[in-house]
């Protein structure tokens, strides 16, 4: 439904929780290996120390600099959810700090990922809380709007829907659709496989190493 200056869209569906539990073992870069290496979110910093991100987007398009529809986001999530907020990447003010992260945590939110800043560094740093921003500052939010929630957004480079599915870790944060998640599972472990055969030939010392030269011999070098 439309309300004045706020579009707000229904509240997301939770990812499987055999899918979010699987994820939990994969590293980033292996997702996004199986994604094309084309998708995937760009530029955030990672503000917490390194408790995986794992979750359902539940997505908030902010005016820069703007959390009110934040507070509302606060009031709806479920258990699970990650805020998924497009801050049109503005570094000057905070979209969250200490306080909302303490209740988000209490809601059982499972990080937030912001194309925007934050503030509170040290608390999110301290509490663990997964964190992906593009920036800090000591500034303040504003609290007029308007913004939109539960719509598609577009954070870091990607557009993330509501109900994607979040993996963040030390390398970034990739989203899919949920309905991906059996098939990219099954080619995340292939993945591993391969570089596990090519770390143990990495291990035997030899200068001649078949995975290096299968790549170059492809382009005639």
């Amino acid at each position: 439904m439309t309300l004045s200056n706020f579009d707000i869209g229904p509240i997301p569906k939770l990812a499987p929780e055999a899918l979010t539990a699987a994820l939990r073992d994969v590293v980033t870069p292996h997702l996004s290996d199986n994604l094309r290496r084309l998708s995937g979110i760009v530029g955030l910093q990672r503000f917490h120390r390194a408790r995986k991100l794992v979750g359902t987007a539940f997505t908030i398009k902010a005016r820069p600099g703007d959390n009110l529809l934040i507070y509302r986001a606060l009031k709806d999530i479920e258990p699970g959810h990650v805020l998924v907020i497009d801050g049109a990447g503005d570094p000057h003010n905070a979209l969250v700090g200490e306080l909302i992260m303490l209740y988000a945590m209490q809601r059982g939110c499972a990080g937030f990922v912001i194309d925007g800043a934050i503030r509170d560094t040290r608390a999110f740093f301290e509490a663990d809380f997964p964190c992906h921003a593009r920036s800090s500052t000591h500034r303040g939010p504003y609290k007029f709007g308007p913004g939109s929630m539960n719509r598609d957004v577009c954070v870091g480079g990607q557009v993330v829907h509501p109900g994607d599915v979040v993996v963040g870790g030390e390398d970034g944060v990739v989203c899919f659709d949920p309905a991906d998640g059996e098939r990219l599972l099954a080619a995340v472990a292939q993945t591993a496989r391969t570089e596990d055969a090519i770390k143990a030939e990495i291990a035997t010392g030899r200068v001649e190493q078949g995975w290096l030269d299968r790549t170059l011999s492809a382009h005639g070098l």
